[in-house]
Formats: structure tokens, sequence, C-alpha cells
């Protein structure tokens, strides 16, 4: 075993580590049920769906991550670049393993992979009900942004400065 892999192990964080091209239908399955957890019906999870769904272009476009503990993969994170710029793409931990340090875990890696790719933010449209979590890492307000799946709704849009010192 690793040190760092004893490390995880000791304090219980789940171990991070690329996603598998075989893991896509079930990676989608878990940011749909991760985006379920706020109570939305139906017809919005349907129109969700194609936007939380993991393709083999995200993999091969832009940085992604899986949070995986004993029990399997418990998250998931993806991360584009352009530029200055990133954006968070999808962070989604599975409803059985939140609150336990896997998005928080998630998200260091998302900015530090971020700023090692030379952005300066990241940019993050959240899900209102998820928004606190993102202020509590660090983020600030600086918005609103189109839902990219129900017309008419709006996200609050927040914003990581990665020049800054996070601890």
């Amino acid at each position: 075993m690793e040190i760092e892999d004893f490390a995880t192990y000791l304090i219980g964080m789940p171990s991070l580590r690329p996603p598998r091209p075989d893991e896509l239908d079930a990676l989608s399955a878990l940011c749909l049920r991760s985006k379920a957890v706020w109570g939305y019906d139906e017809d919005f999870m349907a129109a969700c769906r194609e936007e939380l769904r993991v393709t083999a272009e995200d993999l091969r476009d832009d940085d992604m991550q899986v949070a995986v503990d004993d029990e399997g993969v418990i998250g998931v994170a993806q991360v584009s670049v352009d530029g200055d710029v990133a954006e968070l793409e999808k962070l989604f931990i599975d409803p059985d393993r939140m609150r336990t340090g896997a998005g928080r875990h998630l998200f260091d890696w998302a900015a530090a992979a971020a700023s090692e790719r030379g952005a300066r933010c990241l940019m993050i449209d959240a899900d209102p009900d998820a928004a606190p979590f993102y202020r509590r890492m660090g983020a600030r307000d600086v918005g609103s942004a189109p839902s990219m799946s129900v017309p008419g709704r709006f996200l609050p849009r927040l914003q990581l400065d990665l020049t800054r010192d996070r601890a």
C-alpha cells in the first residue's frame, strides 16, 4: 500500500482516481441520484438528464476524478479549463455518502486541478441547494446563470479565487 493510500485509509477519506470508460452509465446515475436529493419532481429530473450525463467526451476533454471508498464509487467531479478560467462542470456525491467529507475532498481536487492548469478562478453554476456548500468552500456569489436544462430557471453563479491560499 502506498503511503498516501495508507494515510487515506487511516483518516477514512475516500481515495480519488480518474473514472474509467466502463463507469459512464454508473456515474450518470450517481449524478441523477445526487441531484434528486433536493426533492425535484420527475419532470424536472427528466429535463436535467442530458446535462447530468457523463460522456466519453467528458473523459477526453476535461479533468475528472471519482471518489472511491470500500463500497465503490461515491462521487464524481469534472473541471474544464479555458485560459485562466475554470468551470466546475460536475460535483456530485452519492446521497448516502453526503456529509462525509467526500464533497470537500473532490472540491479540493477540482480547485487544485484548475490551478495546476493555469486557471486563476473556478466558476460554479450551483444548484440553489448546493450553493451553501460552495460558499463554505470559499466561493463567493458573482451573479446568476441560466440553467442549461430548464428554460427560465437561473442558478447562483459563484467564483473561487484560485490565487489565494484557501487553508
